[in-house]
């Protein structure tokens, strides 16, 4: 098949690489041995370098050997972004280990199904979240759990100080061993786990670092890492890539306009890996309170469609450039991105990175490649693709085909070999860089004595891309506010998946055998 983006590639940009043979915590100590004295994270006034990050790995890691974590046991991490994050990860890792990250956010019936899903025995989760754990505890395998503070110098509870043990030696096979299990959705909602490899992150590493090398120099960027790295992009494009190239993880817990500015400033980060609510926040607060954002060498933005005036206003503001992208969880995430250096086009998601292929097939049949401009299903082939989803081989075969990953979104490319999503097969609501599954929030609003019946539809929001609106008929003779039932599921759900706005039908467009037509309630709301 004919690549046509391949000549859109950065000069002296090789049309493929090789990918190294090794595992995540080989990728680190490489980088501990080539900068052990520079700074690997920065979080407010703390410091670390590569050889005291690379210590308290092994501490850690000797710890949770010690208290059993061995090869192919799950490890959950439910953390902010702080220093104990990649302490955890990269420490569990070195046992051999399987992550599942897990959304600081997730209310007790959202802890349950990943927990039991994944088979998590041990979780290192933030002190202030423990009531929820112990509320679910009793209810999963989980037999260990691990509190952190991030109040002082990297405190661990007493699992994990540092007793002098022995480092764990474990054979890690970076093609077959799963590194990360994870959680997103599907079509149905439901979430799965993605099986991720070491070899698939290790490839979408070494991909990422080399469709942007001409832009960075090792040892020496400063990465603002506010995106979660609970969330896949962040972690690749700003964990496991920082440490690969030797760079500085500048971490922020949480997404604070005024407190971003005043990071920026005092630590002039080179790289932003950031999602579309932050270049639009920092854009409303310039309006406010001019700041200096020259020292932005790179931008990428990731997770949801970042509309082109943001993208021109921000390149204009900052001098540097929006390198908006694709990819989904189970791509590791990265497969698509606008070159830093050569033909950026806004409103679309840019071209393969290397050694990843792509094509839009019919999205009926998903057979053969459709042409220039044509609308259908975008579907991926690359090294960084998902081993499969986990304990599902059915819904696996949905989405793997013949080496190809299924995306479920619609596209279409240029003649140029440039992608653009225009759609999404899934029902899936994208906000704040979130992913938001329907089925989740309906089955919660199903729950209130008064609701007959309900559907949610994502609908656009400024700020956000996308918000969830909850579309809702009341049983005869009850009455329900919109403040009310939008309270009613703030106590059950995340923040970010809790309906922005309710509208009450008096009833629903339905098929011939009674299912709720979405689409129909689509172009009733959509506005």
């Amino acid at each position: 098949m004919e690549k046509p983006w391949i000549k859109h590639y950065a000069k002296g940009t090789p049309k493929e690489i090789d990918i190294p043979g090794i595992s995540i915590p080989q990728i680190l100590s490489e980088t501990v041995e080539k900068y052990s004295d520079h700074t690997a994270i920065t979080f407010f006034n703390q410091t670390y370098t590569y050889t005291q990050l690379d210590k308290m790995i092994k501490n850690v890691a000797s710890s949770l050997s010690n208290i059993g974590v061995a090869k192919g046991d799950t490890v959950a991490l439910m953390l902010p972004n702080c220093p104990q994050y990649p302490i955890s990860y990269y420490a569990a890792l070195m046992c051999g280990a399987t992550i599942v990250q897990i959304n600081p956010m997730y209310k007790s019936s959202e802890l349950l199904h990943v927990l039991n899903d994944s088979g998590a025995e041990v979780i290192i989760v933030l002190e202030s979240l423990l009531p929820r754990i112990e509320e679910v505890k009793d209810a999963t395998l989980i037999s260990t759990i691990i509190p952190v503070s991030i109040e002082s110098d990297c405190k661990f509870n007493d699992y994990l100080k540092d007793k002098g043990l022995p480092i764990p030696t474990v054979d890690i096979n970076p093609m077959e061993d799963i590194a990360v299990l994870q959680y997103t959705g599907g079509t149905t909602g439901r979430s799965k786990g993605a099986m991720l490899s070491h070899y698939n992150l290790v490839a979408n590493i070494v991909q990422s670092y080399a469709t942007s090398q001409v832009k960075i120099n090792k040892g020496e960027e400063r990465v603002l890492t506010i995106t979660p790295l609970f969330h896949v992009y962040g972690m690749t494009s700003c964990m496991n890539l920082t440490f690969y190239i030797g760079g500085n993880l500048i971490l922020v817990p949480r997404f604070d306009v005024k407190e971003t500015v005043n990071v920026i400033e005092q630590t002039k980060p080179t790289i932003f890996p950031g999602v579309p609510t932050m270049y639009i926040a920092l854009l409303n607060y310039y309006k406010e309170r001019k700041f200096d954002l020259s020292c932005l060498k790179t931008c990428s933005s990731g997770s949801a469609p970042l509309p082109v005036e943001v993208i021109q206003t921000f390149n204009k503001t900052s001098g540097s450039i929006v390198a908006e992208g694709y990819g989904l969880s189970e791509a590791s995430p990265t497969t698509h991105r606008n070159p830093i250096v050569g033909i950026q086009k806004p409103g679309s998601v840019g071209i393969p990175i290397l050694n990843t292929d792509a094509k839009i097939v019919d999205s009926v049949t998903g057979g053969e490649a459709l042409a220039v401009g044509e609308v259908g299903e975008l579907v991926v082939k690359g090294p960084q693709i998902m081993k499969g989803y986990w304990n599902m081989p059915e819904e696996t075969n949905q989405v793997l085909r013949h080496g190809w990953l299924y995306t479920g979104d619609l596209a279409k490319i240029d003649e140029d070999g440039y992608f653009y999503i225009v759609g999404r097969k899934k029902e899936m609501i994208i906000a704040s860089g979130y992913n938001v599954y329907p089925v989740e929030i309906e089955d919660v609003i199903y729950t209130h004595p008064k609701v007959l019946e309900a559907a949610v539809i994502g609908v656009p929001d400024k700020y956000r891309g996308e918000t969830a609106k909850a579309v809702v008929a009341l049983k005869e003779k009850e009455h329900l506010t919109e403040e009310e039932l939008i309270l009613f599921c703030r106590e059950k759900l995340a923040a970010y998946k809790v309906p922005h706005s309710v509208e009450f039908v008096d009833e629903f467009p339905k098929t011939s055998v009674g299912k709720i037509l979405k689409r129909k309630l689509l172009e009733q709301f959509n506005t």
